[in-house]
């Protein structure tokens, strides 16, 4: 049976307690008279001097003593359960204020404390300093060590912000692995805020050890101040937890001041991401075509497939913005795809010897049908497997390589080619290049655009050109951008280069009239003929 609350129990024990506490009363009234009477004649009978106590009178003071003992009896009870029912009290206020895990105020508590804080902090003419942490890829604890090793990490970290705070700061738990810290400072000296958050950074940054693990971490911090742009305790933890998602975007593990310029880019990133969930179905999102040139003969051998977003209100928007919206929103698959349908459908009455790169996200090789989502798309549109080259980078192999495996598999079953991007930024460049059947090396731009100036940049790229020609992969260099470049690039054997030197990437409408100028175009368009029906892609198993 579950227990009531004592709010529940105690109007209906009011009666009974009152008549016990009565009953009692009465029967100390009683023995007092009665007492006094038996105690004269009981001392006069001993004299020798009165007659025999009346038995009545002994058994009447008998049971007001039994009364008495009764109530009293009674009454330290009540006081036992009076003191429960206060530190029960008292327990229920502090987890109502607490965070039960790290005994820090919960959001609630500090937003009630950190009132009181900021108008005291104002009328002393001083400055409130409050610190959002945030740990960086906490979710990851969890899933490879469980709930309960994450449980004793976020008990470290509180204790260490706890050791490195000011002891008069207002300490707090935000959510599962965000807290807070607010202190006073003297405004003209923003750097005692820095010295905190950089010793709370430095400190959280050393591994952690529990149960034989040791577990590598990190922290991000926002830090806003009272006294620019705040108008309340609410506003300046807003404020704060804005700073905290641009130390996290800017790199984490370090801290970032907040300033009016973050505000309006999380608005505009609102914006965007409210925009960028339409944008993708009605195709405002269009692919641009970048040129591949043949450094030997100076042909145009294809294009890489580039998106831009034709904003109806901004006008074209770079991927470089977008796309990790569209990646953390979740729709790079979609967006992707989408691009690619339009890409295939423009370029199907090229030139056949024109190919055309894809550079695939690393999310995207998270999908295990990911293949056969490219396979259709191609047999819906009719652009041949052939003359498509799929782009992936370095980093996107670390997360599945087995799953990579098979949906390169499957894309080299279909004849389409596979290029290894921005080769030697990554970690692993040779393992991959063995366990995967790369048919083409991508140079990263950083390397190529430095070659002239840059000694081991030129080595680098030599390196990665000589080991290509040893494994028989022939190399792409991106970001040409001079004569000069182009030039060294030929001189040591890369076989292909892209970049501005070569023009800007352009539209779909563009693209063909540059063909057309150079007879690239098919000789018998079939550009608004419908695509072949009745033809199933043969997918890998």
């Amino acid at each position: 049976m579950i227990a009531k609350p004592a709010a529940t129990r105690a109007p209906r024990n009011i009666s009974r307690e009152f008549m016990t506490g009565a009953a009692t009363g009465a029967a100390i009234l009683l023995f007092v008279g009665t007492g006094g009477t038996v105690l004269v004649k009981a001392l006069a009978h001993l004299h020798g001097s009165g007659a025999a106590i009346d038995r009545t009178l002994i058994a009447t003071m008998l049971l007001n003593v039994s009364l008495i003992l009764f109530g009293w009896f009674r009454y330290r009870a009540l006081a036992v359960e009076l003191s429960d029912l206060t530190e029960a009290g008292r327990r229920a206020q502090a987890l109502a204020q607490r965070d039960p895990l790290t005994g820090f105020l919960n959001r609630r508590s500090l937003s009630e404390e950190g009132a009181t804080l900021f108008a005291s902090t104002r009328r002393r003419g001083k400055a409130m300093a409050m610190l959002t942490i945030d740990i960086d890829h906490f979710k990851s604890v969890n899933d490879l060590h469980g709930y309960a090793i994450g449980d004793l990490l976020l008990a470290y970290v509180a204790e260490t912000i706890a050791a490195i705070a000011p002891s008069t700061s207002l300490l707090a738990r935000l959510g599962a692995d965000e807290f807070a810290c607010a202190f006073v400072f003297d405004s003209a000296h923003r750097s005692v805020a820095d010295r905190i958050a950089e010793r709370l950074v430095a400190g959280l940054a050393l591994p952690f050890r529990t149960n034989g693990v040791d577990i590598h971490m990190g922290v991000s911090i926002g830090i806003a101040r009272s006294d620019v742009d705040c108008t309340s305790v609410d506003s300046l933890l807003r404020n704060a937890d804005i700073a905290l998602h641009a130390a996290k975007t800017g790199g984490r593990g370090r801290h970032a001041w907040f300033d009016n310029s973050m505000e309006r880019s999380l608005k505009l990133r609102g914006e965007l991401e409210a925009g960028l969930r339409n944008a993708v179905p009605a195709q405002e999102i269009v692919p641009y075509f970048e040129q591949q040139i043949d450094l030997t003969t100076g042909r145009i051998t294809g294009f890489e497939v580039l998106a831009r977003w034709d904003h109806p209100t901004r006008g074209s928007i770079a991927p470089d913005i977008f796309i990790p919206i569209a990646e953390e929103i979740g729709v790079i698959g979609e967006l992707s795809l989408s691009i690619m349908r339009q890409a295939f459908a423009a370029a199907r009455d090229w030139d056949a010897g024109l190919s055309l790169s894809v550079n695939v996200s690393p999310l995207q090789l998270r999908d295990a049908w990911l293949a056969q989502k490219i396979i259709k798309t191609l047999v819906e549109t009719g652009f041949p497997a052939s003359r498509l080259e799929i782009e992936i980078t370095e980093s996107a192999l670390f997360d599945n390589l087995p799953l990579a495996q098979s949906i390169v598999g499957s894309l080299k079953n279909q004849g389409i080619r596979l290029a290894l991007d921005d080769f030697g930024t990554g970690y692993s460049s040779l393992a991959h290049l063995r366990a995967l059947p790369f048919d083409r090396i991508k140079i990263d731009k950083s390397f190529v655009t430095s070659i002239l100036d840059n000694p081991e940049s030129m080595a680098i790229v030599n390196t990665i050109v000589r080991l290509g020609d040893s494994l028989n992969l022939p190399t792409t260099a991106e970001g040409i951008e001079d004569a000069a470049v182009e030039e060294r690039l030929r001189g040591i054997g890369c076989a292909k280069g892209q970049g501005y030197f070569y023009g800007r990437p352009l539209g779909a409408a563009q693209v063909r009239r540059l063909l057309a100028e150079k007879r690239l175009l098919a000789q018998r368009p079939d550009r608004d003929s419908p695509p072949p029906r009745g033809i199933a892609p043969r997918l890998a198993s």
